[in-house]
């Protein structure tokens, strides 16, 4: 019973994988709609959930999908042409089976019988009647009919199976039936990899197959008969005949050149064998270096192209898979172990040093640098494309754009970059509140933006590109940009700005980040009660990352996120205050400096520094975390920069750079301002991680409320 579930969990993974390609497709093939190759995309992502889903028992799933296969086919093959309520209709269609997939059955059934009556009314009565049709796909080649007066070719297809083929719960007779359907077939069966009977696993598929098809069908149709089985089997796919050459039979190629192209001998062999004047087929049998199988199906392969070029009425090789699946906690498994073995590689290298030991020091020193390769290729396991959450958005906007009466693009870059999945997966919903942001609040209607000169298509750019340590995500639209009046207006009004203050542009947009604080001047169902923003900003704060905000009025806005690449594992400068140790993240450290007791009277009390002929404002860490005892004569200033301010962080000492694994603190000091974590030291002491922006922000803020 494990098995089963276990296969069917495959499945449910794997047919979620193939709707979110669906929905992607079906985006592209809207703004795109005489485009085959989308159609056959899609086609062949439905055909792939409603055979897998017969297969593995989702009768539900697999007989919705099929209403919805069927209207692809009539597109498919001409006789019916895109349109976008049809495409609303699938991608409606997508959504249920989703639902479908995650055991939501019966309360589906209503939408079901709706969505299947409406998917039947775009299929004609009688498909034998064209005349219904619009002109555009008259002009097209019925494929049916060309199908009719197409020649027969002849193709060699090779199939070897993973031996864990039945296992997966699939049975190749059905694919070898299945390509017996599209033509005359003649099937070779390779039984040399059997092992003896005392090793034979009887779960395992030993066996391959040659088969040399003559159909009038073409490539595409015969790589569809192994749709569902592709990632598990090496399939190989050759036309050896096109069905139009004026070569006779006996042009064809020799028995030895047939086995040359297939790979089963070298020419060397071949001209050996050659030189004993024999039979080749059976000299090559007879020295054992091919099957007397691969000799049949190389003989039926020249008989079957030669019959058919008498007759005369009568490609491709997919990549075999190289990835494997891997459960997501079995990662952070991983991950976890690695952090650990930092930690005691830490240990090591500190006891190394302590003992003053040379061969202890060359170990200490060949495990930093092996747990260092090993952390990184962890961490890089973990790295996925931000494109998988990009595809999403598409379809958000698309709904969004049809519900505020707006018209609006979405375009993407960088779908390449990667970043830690745990990241992406957390960074999901504050990209949904920001794109719902730039939709409702940033871009004008189509009258409006006419009005003031702009095409009435507005559009919403988001990107991702990576920058050192960090990935940043922009997300700019070219709409109206913030009214910095009204957004004062509102904070005065609510109490969260004194009626005299009188900040710069650049601080008033990021009071749309405080909770309670909307423009909007009524409610819909997207926004308008001030809640979000402030969930966007907690969000990227918990992620260790920063938010900015530049708008011109009149021409857009342009939120800015900065964003670590990992949550696991970082680069960290160590320091001492007094008896305690602080790490502080390498990425936003610039340089470190020394503070004397001269540099401190000729700031004549205010906490500023000349670093490099600028004016640098600092914070002693001993005195933001009470740390008792007294400072010694020379300080350290650790410049740092986030959020465009440089600021100083003072200390005792510097130790250097440290490797950090990073630890959650406990629910006692979650409140503890300045803190983003912990790491365990070499020596067992506990390091505790400064939070550097969050001490620039406060700091800042304290600064401008007494100014």
């Amino acid at each position: 019973m494990r098995i089963i579930d276990q296969v069917a969990g495959s499945f449910i993974e794997e047919a979620g994988e193939r709707l979110a390609e669906l929905e992607a497709v079906l985006l592209e093939l809207e703004s795109d709609p005489t485009n085959m190759d989308l159609v056959a995309q899609a086609f062949r992502a439905m055909h792939t959930i409603k055979g897998s889903g017969a297969m593995f028992g989702f009768e539900t799933v697999a007989s919705f999908t099929h209403q919805l296969e069927t209207v692809f086919d009539e597109i498919r093959n001409g006789r019916l042409p895109v349109t976008q309520p049809l495409i609303g209709l699938a991608l409606e269609a997508r959504d249920l089976i989703r639902r479908l997939l995650a055991g939501d059955e019966a309360s589906t059934r209503l939408d079901r019988d709706r969505l299947v009556k409406a998917l039947r009314g775009y299929l004609p009565k009688d498909k034998s009647n064209l005349k219904q049709t619009s002109s555009r796909l008259q002009a097209l080649v019925d494929p049916a009919a060309q199908a009719k007066s197409a020649p027969e070719k002849t193709f060699r297809v090779f199939i070897r199976p993973d031996p864990e083929l039945f296992r997966n719960g699939t049975n190749p007779m059905g694919l070898l039936n299945e390509l017996a359907e599209l033509g005359n077939s003649r099937v070779v069966t390779h039984t040399r990899s059997i092992p003896d009977l005392t090793e034979i696993d009887p779960e395992a598929c030993y066996l391959s197959w040659d088969i040399i098809l003559t159909t009038r069908k073409d490539a595409n149709a015969i790589r569809d008969v192994f749709i569902f089985v592709e990632d598990r089997c090496t399939v190989r796919i050759d036309l050896v005949d096109d069905g139009v050459s004026e070569e006779t039979g006996d042009d064809y190629k020799k028995l030895g050149e047939i086995l040359i192209e297939r790979g089963d001998i070298t020419t060397d062999c071949l001209k050996t064998s050659l030189a004993e004047q024999k039979r080749v087929g059976q000299l090559l049998i007879d020295k054992g270096v091919v099957s007397s199988e691969a000799v049949e199906a190389a003989v039926l392969e020249q008989k079957a192209v030669r019959e058919a070029r008498a007759k005369r009425e009568a490609q491709g090789q997919p990549d075999a898979s190289s990835s494997i699946r891997v459960a997501a906690d079995k990662l952070d498994y991983l991950v976890d172990l690695v952090g650990e073995l930092v930690i005691a590689q830490a240990r090591l290298g500190q006891l190394a040093v302590t003992r003053e030991d040379a061969e202890l020091v060359s170990v200490a020193e060949t495990m930093d640098r092996l747990s260092a390769e090993l952390r990184d290729s962890t961490l890089s396991i973990r790295m996925v494309p931000i494109g998988t959450t990009f595809g999403r958005f598409k379809r958000l906007v698309r709904d969004l754009s049809a519900e505020l009466g707006k018209e609006i693009d979405l375009q993407t870059e960088g779908a390449e970059t990667e970043l830690d999945k745990t990241v992406i997966e957390r960074l999901g919903d504050p990209l949904v509140h920001l794109i719902r942001n730039s939709c409702d609040h940033g871009v004008e209607t189509p009258a409006v933006r006419q009005a003031a000169g702009k095409p009435s298509r507005g559009t919403v750019r988001l990107a991702a590109y990576h920058t050192g340590p960090n990935v940043f995500i922009e997300i700019r639209d070219d709409g109206a940009g913030l009214d910095a009046a009204a957004i004062r207006a509102k904070a005065i009004e609510r109490g969260l700005l004194s009626p005299d203050a009188n900040p710069p542009p650049s601080e008033i947009y990021k009071l749309i980040f405080l909770p309670g604080l909307s423009t909007a001047k009524s409610l819909s169902s997207v926004s308008g009660r001030g809640v979000g923003m402030d969930v966007v900003k907690r969000s990227i704060d918990a992620l260790r990352g920063s938010v900015e905000v530049e708008s011109t009025r009149g021409t857009g806005t342009t939120i800015r996120l900065r964003l670590p690449l990992t949550l696991a594992i970082i680069e960290g400068m160590l320091v001492t205050v007094g008896p305690s140790s602080y790490v502080l993240p390498m990425s936003l450290v610039e340089e470190c400096v020394e503070l004397t007791q001269v540099d401190v009277e000729k700031a004549h009390g205010n906490q500023m520094a000349v670093v490099r002929g600028e004016l640098v404002p600092y914070l002693r860490l001993r005195n933001w975390f009470g740390v008792e005892g007294s400072r010694p004569e020379i300080e350290q200033i650790v410049i740092a920069s986030a959020d465009g301010l440089r600021f100083g962080f003072v200390v005792d000492a510097v130790i250097g750079q440290h490797q950090t694994v990073i630890k959650t603190l406990g629910h006692m000091y979650k409140g503890i301002q300045g803190l983003s974590g912990a790491t365990i030291l070499g020596d067992g002491r506990v390091a505790l991680i400064v939070d550097v922006s969050a001490l620039i922000r406060s700091t800042s803020t304290a600064a401008a409320a007494v100014g």
